[in-house]
Parts: C-alpha cells; structure tokens; sequence
C-alpha cells in the first residue's frame, strides 16, 4: 500500500500540472491575439490570467477539499480587522462569521479574481465588510491608503500562500507588524515532507510546480513563519502526519507577543 500511496500523491500534482499547461496555453493564445508580439514582453499577464482560471476552475473542488479538513475551525472564530493574504477566487469568504468580523481587507497582487470575488461578496451580502486590494502585503503604501499600518490588524489569515509569495521571510515580518499586540495568525499551508522519499519526489516535481501552479513543494513555511518576530504559542503549530503526500501540512494560531 504505501507504494501505490505515493504513486497516487505523485499523479495527482502531475494532473493539476497538466490542467495548468492547458491554461497558459490558452492564456498565451489569448494575449497573442490582442496584443501581437508585444504580448510576450508581458510574461507576468499570462502567467497571472493562466493561474486565476486554474485556480477558479479548481475552487470548488478546493472548498470541497477544505471541508474535510481543519480549515473550516480555523477560519470561523477569525475576528475584528482581518488582513487575509492571498485570497484567490475567495474560497474562505463563506466561512467567516460575519458577527465576529469589523472588517476584512483581502490582498493579492493577481487582478484576474477581482470580479469572482465581487460576486461572492455580494452573494453574502457582505459588500460592507470586504474589500479585494490588488496587491501584496509588502505594497505598504496602498496598504497604509486604506489604514492598514503597524499594529492595526486584529486577525491575518493565510491559507495555501506562504508557498507562493516570493520571500516567506519578507512577507512573515510584515505580517508580524502588522498584527496588534496579542493579534492572531491563522495559517493553514503546506511544505517540505520529513519524509526522505516523498521530499526527492517533491524536489523533482517543484520545477513544473512552481512554474504552472505557481507554488513551491519544498520551503521550510514552519521556520520562516516562527522566525517573523515573537509569539506567545510556537509549539502550538501543528503538523500533518502523512507521511506520503506531497503536499505536508502544517496549521496553527499564533499569537503576537505583547
């Protein structure tokens, strides 16, 4: 059995690789046909238009996904001025309480899941209490333009992004300055198996990963999130125990030290 269980974590990356390709073919279709040759100066734009419809495409599948797990708790009781990284197609938005939250200011620097996110907000009626800011966490300046300055957020949540920004550490200690003293992070994410063969073969699938998925198989999320600034709880982080998937995960919420 723990043959083909690790046969059957490896195949699965594999299809959503292959989805992927078929999306920034596509992409790269498109952009040709508005914008010629000049297009190609542009690789960002496809790259980015490529990874919002895998992700959109997949968002049911990934709710459906996170139901079993523990994300559900962990996105619930998140309260007061929430910053939440990485939203995508805003696969969280249906399981924050609404009673418990002033404020949710939801950053990513992908423009392409604005109008997605703007559909469920107004679904669930919560145009009052949700904003989608195209940009990252380090854009302090468009940040500090909505009030989002250090030691004004109650609540950040990130849930499967630390995998895929460009720096963990720089985007961690910004998160860690900006949460209020005795503030939350919420995190559910994945990184490098303890497994000696699942972590070869995520070494050998994160180049194709990476490129088409837009994530990494192998970062130390753990070291990084810990290394940010003082918490009160560390060794409350939580760690997955499978040791054949490729995709390890790690969860927890940390508080700042006041």
């Amino acid at each position: 059995m723990a043959l083909q269980d690790r046969l059957r974590n490896i195949i699965r990356p594999l299809q959503l690789i292959w989805l992927s390709v078929q999306f920034h073919y596509a992409a790269f279709k498109e952009a040709l046909r508005k914008d010629g040759l000049a297009s190609l100066t542009h690789p960002t734009r496809i790259r980015d238009a490529a990874k919002a419809k895998l992700l959109i495409v997949a968002a049911d599948g990934f709710i459906a996904y996170e139901n079993t797990t523990v994300v559900p708790s962990l996105v619930g009781p998140a309260q007061g001025r929430i910053l939440e990284l990485g939203p995508g197609p805003g696969n969280q938005i249906q399981r924050y309480d609404p009673s418990l939250v002033d404020f949710i200011y939801a950053v990513d620097p992908n423009p392409h899941y604005a109008y997605v996110i703007a559909a469920k907000v107004k679904k669930l009626n919560l145009q009052d209490k949700y904003k989608f800011l195209a940009c990252g966490v380090e854009d302090s300046e468009i940040l500090r333009s909505e009030g989002i300055t250090e030691g004004s957020m109650d609540t950040v949540l990130s849930i499967q992004v630390l995998c895929s920004v460009g720096d963990v550490k720089s985007v961690m200690r910004e998160v860690w300055k900006l949460l209020k003293p005795g503030g939350s992070f919420v995190f559910w994410e994945h990184e490098r198996s303890q497994d000696t063969a699942t972590a070869v073969a995520q070494a050998c699938l994160n180049p194709a990963w990476s490129v088409f998925v837009g994530c990494h198989l192998h970062r130390d999320i753990k070291s990084d999130i810990l290394a940010a600034g003082e918490w009160e709880n560390p060794g409350d982080i939580e760690v997955g125990d499978d040791p054949y998937t490729c995709l390890p995960r790690i969860w927890g919420v940390l508080k700042k030290k006041a």
